[in-house]
């Protein structure tokens, strides 16, 4: 028996030493993700989409600030793929970014593990597929960052945490749509708009076809609940609103916000929104929930509206009537007054302790200025493409970062005007080149026709400013300098700009692209480096074992080396996890023997 004990005891201090030393620290969490395609109906029509693990949407990645997200994943598409997280910083660590600058795509029938903490980050995002179009065929799911236990939360705990995620829609292929773009076409108008990968409910016989199955949100009755709203959408602009209730904005990408009810919210693409809707109703129907395009025609607004449905436990018969009215079509003002009156909540804490407000953005000295205008597609070179600053960025074989890393000639070039430039329109790998712990100012000027979103990796920016017309060193006289909400994707009008501020804080290359999906693909993105000069693995981790090597760098590539398996990182602690489970089984049998 003596000896039964002291084999209990001597297992109980290998794991605490291997555990509580050798692997010490925030958790880890796993994922096994097996991309495919298949079929589905969202529209009443069959056609192909990208799901992960035969979900579509995919699984909701729910951790927590601090945490390890290990995510292997199983390209078994018929093209390379790669996933990116939209809005987690992935500090020190650009590596994990999932787009063409930092990663080689991962090639079919291949798998890749990314492994990245979300540090000092909570709220709402999404993850989506960043190469090929593949993101207009699915495959994007949602991202839950929750505080700490130890940091209070602005608002009283949710009885409920929901996410929708809403989507313009197209029943043509993405490679025919990509096809058609690069042959010089247009998206057009999509054919539908999803909720959660579903089509619309049939409120309106002549506008919807029996048989599409549509999604239903359950509550209850007094309850208030967590609405988590993703515009995962290729191009369009959704308004977002639920007959008769109120939307109490409490958070966007990772920052609080000034808590507001709304009754409606344009929700532009690639931004992420989060409500708390209370139960307040009678329940004498169901709830029409609609997602509609916006600024189009009424005709073309009619087809391109999600509708999902709100059931109360109560309710006493199906939703009926008119949809909820959208905003005034007319009212050119309406969204961008709605855009300004989004506002920082400066006395909450996020993911620490301190007051978001504690950074005073305002009072920081601006290093760098880039203004950077867009104008509608172009032929140059034969080629229809879209620019910033007249650069029409074509993505090289090689990634920057991998080129960057082995100090490889010729694949980029740290040369990006920061103002537009009085030459023709080219086709070229230009980045921006910039500080590290420098402030930079960008300036979004939008003289194209539609709204435009754009999104930067790697950081949460302040909006400090937007308004119709051309923007000037004279506008700066509008800026908000002290409760500009902090979050990665802004919109821009057609024939308006928007200024944010950025601090250069992370280290590595971090893409800046147009949200719209047609406009990034035919060129309209950038990316900025950020280097410390004092190398240092403090301020940037090193090049993870599983790295995938293509372009001229393809030589170093093991071949097979990563085909349906776990990299070496993910497979210590998976082998961590089996161990321990054997150790306890151990331990626990030998104390009851």
């Amino acid at each position: 028996m003596r000896s039964h004990i002291g084999f209990v005891w001597f297992s109980f201090l290998w794991l605490l030493f291997f555990f509580g030393f050798g692997y010490s620290g925030d958790p880890f969490v796993f994922y096994e993700w097996k991309v495919s395609y298949i079929n589905a109906s969202p529209l009443g029509v069959k056609q192909q989409v990208i799901a992960i693990n035969g979900q579509f949407p995919g699984p909701i990645v729910n951790v927590t600030t601090n945490w390890n997200v290990v995510v292997n994943v199983h390209n078994n598409l018929d093209e390379p793929f790669l996933v990116t997280w939209d809005g987690i910083q992935q500090r020190k660590n650009s590596w994990q970014d999932g787009v063409m600058g930092t990663n080689c795509p991962i090639p079919s029938g291949w798998n890749w593990t990314y492994n990245f903490q979300v540090k000092d980050q909570i709220g709402s995002f999404f993850y989506f597929p960043s190469i090929n179009f593949q993101k207009a065929a699915g495959g994007y799911g949602g991202i839950i960052i929750n505080n700490r236990d130890v940091i209070p939360v602005p608002f009283g705990t949710p009885d409920g945490d929901i996410t929708l995620l809403i989507s313009d829609w197209y029943i043509k292929s993405y490679k025919d749509l990509r096809s058609n773009l690069e042959d010089g076409g247009s998206l057009g108008m999509p054919d539908g708009v999803l909720f959660n990968g579903l089509g619309p409910y049939n409120y309106n016989e002549s506008v919807v076809p029996d048989g599409i199955v549509y999604e239903t949100i359950n509550v209850d009755p007094g309850k208030t609940y967590r609405f988590r709203v993703h515009n995962v959408g290729i191009s369009t602009s959704l308004n977002f609103r639920i007959q008769n209730h109120n939307l109490l904005l409490v958070e966007t990408e990772g920052s609080y916000t000034i808590q507001q009810n709304y009754t409606n919210m344009d929700i532009h693409v690639g931004q992420s929104f989060s409500f708390l809707v209370t139960m307040d109703q009678n329940a004498s129907s169901d709830y029409y929930m609609v997602a509609s395009a916006r600024f189009v025609n009424e005709t073309a607004r009619d087809k391109a509206t999600g509708v999902a449905i709100l059931h109360y436990s109560n309710s006493q018969g199906p939703a009926s009537g008119p949809l909820p009215d959208p905003p005034d079509e007319v009212d050119t003002y309406f969204s961008m007054n709605q855009a300004r009156s989004i506002r920082w909540n400066v006395s909450a804490g996020a993911a620490r302790p301190n007051p978001q407000g504690s950074f005073r953005y305002g009072e920081i000295t601006v290093t760098d200025v880039y203004v950077l205008l867009s104008r509608p597609v172009e032929l140059i070179n034969g080629k229809w493409r879209t620019t910033l600053n007249g650069i029409s960025y074509i993505a090289p074989a090689t990634p920057l970062k991998l080129a960057q890393q082995f100090n490889v000639p010729g694949v980029y070039k740290l040369d990006f005007p920061n103002r537009m430039m009085d030459r023709p329109a080219k086709i070229d790998t230009s980045i921006i080149n910039g500080t590290y712990r420098g402030f930079m100012e960008i300036i979004f000027q939008n003289n194209d026709t539609i709204v435009q979103s754009y999104h930067m990796d790697g950081y949460a920016f302040f909006v400090v400013g937007m308004d119709f017309g051309t923007w000037t060193e004279n506008s700066r006289g509008i800026y908000n300098k002290w409760d500009g909400v902090a979050r990665c994707t802004t919109q821009v009008f057609p024939g308006a700009w928007t200024a944010i501020l950025v601090s250069l804080d992370n280290v590595g290359i971090w893409n800046l692209r147009a949200d719209n999906l047609d406009s990034r693909h035919l060129g309209q993105e950038v990316y900025v480096s950020v280097v410390n000069p004092e190398v240092s693995n403090k301020t940037e981790l090193s090049l993870p074992d599983n790295a995938i090597f293509c372009g001229v760098l393809s030589s170093l590539q093991k071949q097979q080396f990563h085909k349906f398996r776990f990299s070496d990182a993910a497979s210590v602690n998976n082998l961590s996890i089996v161990v321990l489970v054997g150790l306890l089984f151990i331990c626990f049998s030998t104390i009851f023997l």
